[in-house]
């Protein structure tokens, strides 16, 4: 997978006085999807977070983890997933150590709001979670907008100590014909596919404002997102989508 990779200039980010966050801002709940190419159970929960990113009161995220890219599937051989990276396995497995009390890894599995945990094609289910994360008291409000010519994340003021602030780049969109592996002959198409995720800085219960790096929405079919997040995995606190630009 070719990663993208910020300058040194473009990671710089500035801190600012943070303009007030409107209350009547949403505070969508993050659902992650860890998912791969290679697993023949994955396209329906695929097709189902395709269904969230459309939805203003949701952050879809779609990581691909790499543990599938190393599997045979008897004459069909292995397929490498392009979307998949270490980095990814890495979350899930911290998420599973932090929500389920273990390493083990599965997929399709959704991740929501960095506090519960289903299967991603089973919607009943994750809509339940969905409801009880949205129900949490104390989320953040946090807004994305452009200003001075270039995006700017506000994260109101809370009593949740520190967290971090994390900008996640994605690909909004991805049509991929499976030449091999589980899923051999089929077209698939995803939606919100993480290429790269960077912290940003901490926000400490302050209100607080914070510049965006100059590339950070991308353009030519990328978008990005900014989460606070509890450390080491924790719970979201707070979460928005950038705004889109005229390329996205």
């Amino acid at each position: 997978m070719k990663h993208l990779i910020f300058t040194v200039l473009a990671l710089a980010v500035t801190l600012v006085t943070a303009p007030p966050v409107p209350a009547q801002d949403r505070k969508p709940v993050v659902v992650e999807l860890f998912t791969s190419q290679g697993c023949y159970s994955c396209p329906p929960a695929e097709a189902y977070l395709g269904e969230l990113a459309d939805r203003a009161d949701v952050v879809a995220l779609e990581f691909h983890v790499d543990y599938w890219d190393s599997l045979n599937y008897m004459w069909h051989g292995q397929w490498k997933d392009p979307f998949s990276a270490p980095e990814h396995t890495q979350r899930q497995r911290l998420y599973n150590v932090a929500i389920r009390g273990q390493s083990g890894v599965y997929t399709p599995q959704m991740v929501i709001d960095g506090r519960f945990e289903a299967v991603g094609s089973h919607r009943g289910r994750v809509t339940d979670n969905m409801v009880r994360a949205a129900k949490t008291e104390g989320k953040l409000a946090v807004a994305v907008a452009a200003r001075g010519g270039r995006l700017q994340a506000s994260v109101s003021e809370g009593a949740a100590g520190a967290a971090d602030i994390i900008l996640v780049r994605f690909q909004d969109r991805a049509e991929t014909v499976v030449q091999k592996g589980e899923n051999h002959g089929k077209v698939l198409v995803s939606r919100h596919i993480v290429r790269e995720t960077h912290k940003l800085g901490t926000w400490r219960g302050a209100q607080t404002a914070l510049d965006l790096p100059a590339d950070a929405a991308g353009g030519d079919g990328m978008g990005c997102a900014v989460l606070v997040q509890s450390p080491n995995h924790g719970p979201i606190l707070g979460a928005a989508l950038c705004p889109k630009g005229p390329s996205s």
